[in-house]
């Protein structure tokens, strides 16, 4: 396995990530394996070598975070392992049960802590933006979390362009915790981070993660639309355009030419991509993760990504809805 920095911090993670929204509470979200289904996966995932693993207080209302701490710790010990989580959606019927309020991040925290058994996480990222809290209250809440030694470092994750830019340089000026990682929907039929956050974040050192590479495992061929996952997935309207079709063609084409399996192609793209630490890559099956550690041998020439590349065709932006209401006009 090889390791790389976060951005230009000095923390190291493999080039691949272990997505553990996969591993939760099936009363909540049906997909998901349970416990004793998902703990072969952090030791396969450890055997060979990644460190690197996300998970959300909202991944079956924390259930993931206690699955992936207890088996993290277990298997390979706090000290051993990067571990992220997430904050802003919602964990009760309250009004303060959501959002990137003070409160909320607080509270949030000091549960997703007790929930994956540890003292601090390597990594805290913002989920998606909030409309009802000022951005500034929201920044001096995750410096504090990082000054009291609850977060080593910060991230975020599905904003506005021109959001991820103004809260950044807010951190910057006010010479509070700045964001070193910033997690993305990108992959070979949805590239619209590409305008403008992909570059920001190359310039700026963020050290970049794109999660679904496989795009619902559009890329692989199958189609998941009509599965139970694909009802709750808010991305399932993204694919389907004509162009789409074509690159998935050429996934598969380019694949049965190398003698790979097509997800091996779809993960591998993200990888040769300025700024990109490593895809998040969830898995509810064994030959799945065999397949995304595979991907970090496939190594794809200049001519083989233009090819991948030329048919895509621009969507509809999507993935930065806060699926919070706005705050009400004074």
């Amino acid at each position: 396995m090889d390791y790389v920095n976060m951005g230009r911090t000095g923390l190291m993670v493999s080039k691949l990530c272990l997505g553990c929204m996969s591993f939760g509470d099936r009363k909540i979200m049906p997909w998901v394996m349970e416990e004793a289904e998902a703990r072969p996966f952090f030791r396969r995932a450890l055997d060979v070598g990644i460190n690197f693993y996300d998970t959300a207080n909202a991944y079956s209302r924390g259930a993931s975070e206690a699955i992936t701490g207890r088996a993290l710790i277990d298997f390979a010990g706090r000290d051993n392992v990067v571990i992220g989580t997430k904050v802003q959606m919602a964990m009760g019927p309250g009004p303060n049960d959501q959002g990137l309020s003070r409160l909320h991040i607080m509270a949030s925290v000091d549960a997703s802590l007790k929930r994956l058994g540890t003292d601090y996480v390597d990594l805290l990222i913002i989920h998606r933006a909030d409309p009802r809290t000022p951005e500034e209250e929201t920044l001096d809440a995750l410096n504090d979390v990082v000054r009291a030694g609850k977060a080593r470092y910060l991230g975020a994750s599905n904003l506005a362009a021109y959001k991820l830019v103004r809260m950044h340089q807010t951190q910057i000026r006010k010479g509070w915790a700045k964001f070193v990682n910033y997690q993305i929907y990108c992959n070979l039929i949805y590239r619209e981070e590409e305008r403008e956050q992909i570059t920001y974040c190359v310039d700026e050192g963020i050290g970049l993660t794109t999660w679904s590479p496989t795009a619902r495992s559009w890329l692989t061929g199958a189609r998941r639309g009509d599965t139970p996952r694909g009802e709750l997935d808010p991305l399932r309207e993204v694919c389907g355009k004509r162009s789409d079709d074509a690159v998935i063609a050429r996934v598969l084409e380019l694949a049965a030419r190398r003698g790979v399996k097509p997800a091996q192609v779809a993960i591998a793209w993200p990888l040769h991509k300025p700024g990109v630490v490593a895809p998040v890559v969830g898995v509810t099956k064994m030959y799945q993760l065999d397949e995304a550690i595979a991907a970090l041998d496939v190594k794809l020439s200049p001519e083989e990504l233009a090819w991948l590349e030329e048919p895509y065709e621009r969507h509809e932006i999507v993935g930065h809805v806060a699926r919070i209401p706005p705050r009400p006009a004074a």
